[in-house]
């Protein structure tokens, strides 16, 4: 960046401030003990500093600005906790209070659960410290126990990519595995919405996602996966 600009960005500093301080609320991730706005903010100012030769001084500053910043929150989030936290969170068959609707607590008997056990709990625990008597009691959560647990969940992905269709299986390998989020898949399948407030693709990657839960329970129950 060119003196200039680094000048320019300095002068606008207290704009850039104002719109990072008017949208604290945006950022929602409270249980990030170590990390708090002030500390977002200071990374978002960062990378509009970073992202400043590419603003257009003939257009209004807050709007580029505000863009960036919300950019910014979701990939923080997405980076500091939606990439490791309980794919419950994403499933339809969730209910409140820990519940499931197919195997009436969020468990390890679920495969989906139990890799994210093998694969990303501890990295959920160290990203959100709790106390262990809240992962062991309050959440009616478990270690996994089960020695066959990788080759099972490994099974299911089998079965469900020969089960599901071509979308759904794209969706499936999308969450399950890859551990994708939800509006940022929406947008590679090129989804969109006319509802207000709802985020796009909300409908479709919520439909596809229950009938990935009811072949995926077909296959559980039936027995027919090879381990």
């Amino acid at each position: 960046m060119t003196k200039q600009q680094t000048k320019e960005f300095e002068d606008n500093l207290h704009i850039i401030n104002l719109q990072l301080y008017k949208r604290r609320d945006q950022w929602k991730l409270t249980s990030l003990a170590w990390m708090d706005y002030d500390d977002v903010s200071q990374i978002i100012r960062i990378h509009i500093y970073n992202k400043w030769p590419q603003y257009d001084p003939s257009k209004p500053l807050a709007p580029w600005v505000n863009k960036i910043i919300s950019h910014q929150i979701k990939n923080l989030v997405r980076n500091n906790f939606s990439n490791y936290a309980k794919p419950c969170l994403k499933c339809s068959a969730s209910q409140s209070e820990n519940g499931c609707e197919i195997y009436q607590t969020q468990c390890d008997r679920c495969p989906i659960y139990a890799a994210w056990c093998l694969r990303k709990r501890d990295a959920y625990n160290i990203k959100v410290p709790v106390s262990l008597e809240f992962h062991a009691h309050e959440t009616g959560e478990s270690a996994p126990s089960n020695e066959n647990l990788p080759e099972l969940v490994d099974a299911l992905h089998l079965k469900m990519e020969k089960e599901l269709t071509d979308v759904q299986w794209q969706v499936y390998k999308a969450l399950y595995i890859k551990g994708q989020d939800e509006l940022e898949l929406a947008k590679e399948m090129g989804y969109k919405t006319s509802e207000k407030n709802r985020s796009p693709g909300y409908k479709q990657i919520k439909n596809i996602q229950k009938a990935i839960l009811i072949k995926a329970k077909r296959c559980i129950y039936s027995g027919t996966m090879d381990i």
